[in-house]
Parts: C-alpha cells; structure tokens; sequence
C-alpha cells in the first residue's frame, strides 16, 4: 500500500497537483475514519488543491503589483473626505466601471486619499482575481526610458501592459520633456480599451498639456484617458498634516 501511495503522489506531482499530493497521507487515514465515499474523498482533496493554487495565486499578483503599503478601502475614513460619500465609495468597491474599462481620475492637493483610495481598489482588484501593477509616474518614465536597454525595465512594462489594472500615482509632479511625453503617450496607446487605468495627480487635466512636453502627444494622450473616465475631485486638508505626530504629548 505505501508503495501504491507513493507513486500515486509521484503522479500527482508529475500532473502538478502537488498541493493535493502533500495530504494525501492525512486525507487517506481521515477517510478511512470518517467513511468517506469515493466522491466525498475526491471532493475533498480537489478542493485543498484549489484553494492552495488560489492563495498562492493572490500571493503573487499581491507581489507583482509592487504597492508601496497595504491600505485597505475599508481603512479609508470617508467622514475625513467629505468630497466623496460612503455610496461613492461603495460604488467604487464594487469594480463595474473595471469590467467596464472604465479609467479612474483622482484629483486633489497632497494628503487627501488620492494614493490610499488607488491602492484600496488595486487591492480589491487583486482580491477578485484580477492583475494589477502600481507605480509612480516618475519610476514609470524611468521604466519607458530605460526599456531598451535593461531586462528588468522590459520586464516591468511588459507586466504593466498585461495588467487588467494600472495604477499611475503622481501624475505630473514633474514636467517631461516631448521625447518621455511620446514614450508616455504610447503606453497609454497600448492600454487603451483593454485596462483600466487609475491616475492620481494634484493638477487636473487642464493643465496636463504643458507638462507632457508636445501638445499634439498632449492631446492624444489626453483623448484616450479622458474617454470612458470618471474624474474625482478630493478636496479639504492634508491627513498627514491632521493626523500629524508630536513628540511632546498633549502637555
């Protein structure tokens, strides 16, 4: 019988079911004890499979979506941000303007959510299975720079391109130049109608044209975040500056 067990696992692993594999053991001995039929035993050990392949899954788009920290929707206090409401939020979570292709336009001053609103839906996103990359508009111009002359630049936009979900945070904190706005431009080319794309940026798109460094590639990049987009507006002061530590105390 052990040796039965054993090249039953070696099949096992040899399909890349490994996961179902490793309790094998534990799940023959519980059958046994339990009475478990032929279905229940199979069910079971399907499903540990699948479950491992899931969390193992969700591990890695967590790792390749690269956020800077972990901060959930439900962290976010909305009575802090009275520019948008609990439903808007709401709405958000529930990702239909995702499936939709729909982008997302954070506006608004330093401190206000814009970045934590941005990783909060990622977050979600990866949550249901979907993949995203974050990055910064300025590493992102780094990565656009750099694509044909390093692996890992290539690497990172290759998986940018394939995400169901970009994350661009900082838009337009500093000026580029025509030939990074024309590097810029094709990227958004490529992700047009096939990914959504969150930007946070404390300019609003009035004012994207000059920083793109060519108002032709300004327009043209424009057209294609601006369609099938809903713009928020945050408003009010920063949290950093509200929440702000002292080393004092209150004396």
């Amino acid at each position: 019988m052990q040796q039965l067990n054993a090249e039953l696992k070696q099949h096992m692993r040899t399909l890349r079911i490994s996961e179902a594999a490793d309790i094998l053991d534990t799940l023959l001995m519980e059958a046994e004890k339990k009475g478990f039929t032929y279905q229940e035993f199979l069910y079971k050990l399907i499903k540990h499979e699948v479950k491992k392949r899931n969390k193992k899954s969700m591990e890695r788009r967590l790792k390749q979506a690269a956020f800077p920290e972990h901060k959930t929707l439900q962290e976010f206090n909305v009575n802090e941000q009275r520019s948008l409401s609990k439903k808007q939020l709401k709405q958000l979570k529930e990702l239909q303007w995702l499936e939709q292709a729909y982008n997302l336009i954070l506006l608004g001053p330093p401190g206000v959510g814009k970045t934590h609103i941005a990783i909060g839906l990622g977050l979600e996103a990866v949550y249901r299975g979907c993949k995203v990359s974050f990055t910064t508009m300025d590493d992102l111009v780094q990565v656009l720079k750099t694509q044909e002359i390093t692996r890992r630049s290539r690497t990172k936009l290759k998986r940018i391109i394939a995400s169901d979900l970009v994350i661009i945070d900082d838009l337009m904190f500093l000026a580029m130049n025509r030939h990074e706005g024309n590097l810029f431009f094709q990227l958004i080319n490529k992700l047009y109608g096939q990914s959504s794309v969150i930007i946070t940026s404390n300019k609003g798109p009035e004012d994207w044209s000059e920083l793109l460094g060519d108002p032709a590639v300004a327009t043209a990049t424009l057209d294609r975040l601006i369609h099938r987009s809903e713009v928020i507006n945050l408003t009010g002061d920063s949290y950093r500056i509200i929440h702000r530590k002292t080393i004092f105390g209150n004396n």
